[in-house]
């Protein structure tokens, strides 16, 4: 088994899942089976309780698995179905440490973070690694590794000194490290620093780990003089210094990374270049066409999405980038409108009456309205308000999660003439409860007790009418 790991330094917010799904793609267009696992070094089991304005969106897996929204990335790069254990968190590592302790695996032994902790993390990620994720039988050949967060943060300590172990117990030619860098521009003086990056590199040094490929992202394309600047200050081969500039969309990120024949410099620290005799080409016919497809769409399509976290975009990623992918089949444009379902309400009208102008307006303009998932009662008002709309407007509305079960109290209450129809997680006392908690779902505990993922539903009566839909 092969490993590329993905570090990242100076911020948070590079996108390093991006580098770690294109890494992933250009390897697979070069003919190898990939798979990828994401580390992330918080403490939270899973991402499940996290607010979406912190961690972006919880991404679901077919297992039920909640995870970081960086496997949404991999999955839809790689076309590769991931589990709860491609997911690695320090809760996660720590949880299992402490319950063999409780069994007594380890015989009497003081228990520590070296070796006990980086040991765990190290076979967890050999476990994993080998399980198929592309339908086919047999292990993978190459598993991309992101490590989240930032050089020198303090929790990613064990994580970062259990991949500097991890390094000698695969051996050379089975492990290369790409670490993601930033390349700032200081607007008084206009050029590019090199600086920033110099330090992140120092600091991976001085831990342990030394970066085979550095992937350089700026707004422009890097200077030939930056790179070699950077080539001699960083000690990375300048065919190793990999320019990831802002571009119209991600999916321009592996025909950079093949343009700039990275893929070539991943495959020789790997040992990996030749097939037969022939050296290995990426194919990525489908890549240009998608990439060029999308930068050439005029006519536009809005679609309101009508949600509670609207400040983040990451907050609905996944949902944005189904949009995405529909509206660049549809030769069209997306144009997305954020709507605050708060400003929809009533009440916003005389609190702030401008805000609520805005929403209605944009919500008026659209072509289809879009109402995501989301928890707790704020916000809720305005979006059976839009529901409502939609239905007597004849817009086009999908409404996923939450927004299915607003549109369902919506019809109830209008349609049906039931006034106090709601669902009992916002009125437990409802005299009309048109939506119900499942039998499984939990009052007190609240990390994974959703029921989640792609599973069978029995239905234990054929006659009734959801069982005909």
């Amino acid at each position: 088994m092969k490993y590329v790991v993905v570090t990242g330094g100076v911020v948070s917010g590079l996108g390093k899942g991006v580098t770690a799904s294109s890494i992933g793609a250009v390897l697979k267009a070069c003919g190898l089976r990939v798979t990828t696992i994401k580390i992330d070094p918080y403490l939270n089991t899973d991402a499940g309780t996290m607010s979406p304005f912190e961690h972006g969106e919880v991404y679901v897996l077919d297992d039920g698995g909640e995870v970081d929204l960086d496997l949404g990335n991999y999955e839809r790069f790689l076309d590769i179905k991931l589990t709860r254990d491609h997911n690695i968190t320090t809760g996660k590592v720590y949880q299992a440490v402490i319950d063999k302790e409780r069994r007594g695996d380890y015989l009497g032994k003081t228990v520590q973070v070296v070796p006990h902790i980086t040991d765990e993390i190290q076979d967890w990620i050999e476990r994993v690694a080998i399980k198929p994720v592309d339908g086919k039988e047999g292990p993978p050949d190459v598993c991309v590794i992101e490590l989240g967060g930032t050089i020198g943060d303090i929790e990613s300590m064990p994580f970062i000194e259990a991949l500097g172990q991890f390094s000698y117990r695969v051996g050379p030619g089975n492990f290369c490290l790409v670490h993601v860098s930033l390349v700032p521009v200081l607007n008084v003086v206009g050029e590019q620093k090199t600086k920033p990056t110099q330090h992140s590199v120092r600091g991976l040094r001085g831990l342990g780990l030394a970066p085979d490929i550095l992937a350089c992202r700026s707004t422009e394309p890097l200077e030939e003089h930056v790179t070699t600047k950077l080539s001699q200050f960083c000690n990375v081969p300048i065919s190793s210094i990999v320019n990831l500039h802002d571009v119209t969309n991600i999916w321009h990120i592996p025909l950079l990374l093949r343009d700039q024949k990275a893929h070539e410099a991943i495959l020789k620290v790997l040992d990996l270049q030749l097939v037969g005799k022939v050296p290995r080409e990426p194919k990525l016919a489908e890549w240009t066409e998608r990439a060029s497809k999308f930068d050439k769409l005029k006519t536009p399509v809005k679609i309101a999405m009508v949600g509670k976290y609207t400040g983040l975009s990451d907050s609905y990623l996944s949902v944005l980038k189904a949009l995405l992918h529909a509206s660049v089949a549809m030769e069209r444009k997306l144009v997305l409108e954020w709507v605050p379902s708060c400003d929809l309400e009533n009440s916003a009208a005389k609190e702030t009456p401008e805000a609520h102008q805005k929403a209605w307006k944009l919500l008026k303009g659209a072509d289809g309205v879009l109402v995501p998932g989301g928890f707790g009662d704020r916000g809720v008002e305005g979006k059976i308000l839009a529901a409502t709309y939609a239905r007597e407007k004849n817009v086009p509305y999908l409404g996923i999660c939450l927004g299915m079960q607003v549109a369902v109290i919506e019809f109830a209450r209008s349609v049906m003439k039931l006034g106090g129809a709601n669902s009992t997680e916002f009125d437990p006392a409802t005299a009309s409860p048109c939506v119900i908690f499942m039998p499984e779902g939990s009052k007190t505990q609240m990390g994974a007790t959703m029921r989640l993922g792609s599973r069978r539903t029995h239905f234990l009566a054929n006659n009734c009418k959801s069982a005909k839909l």
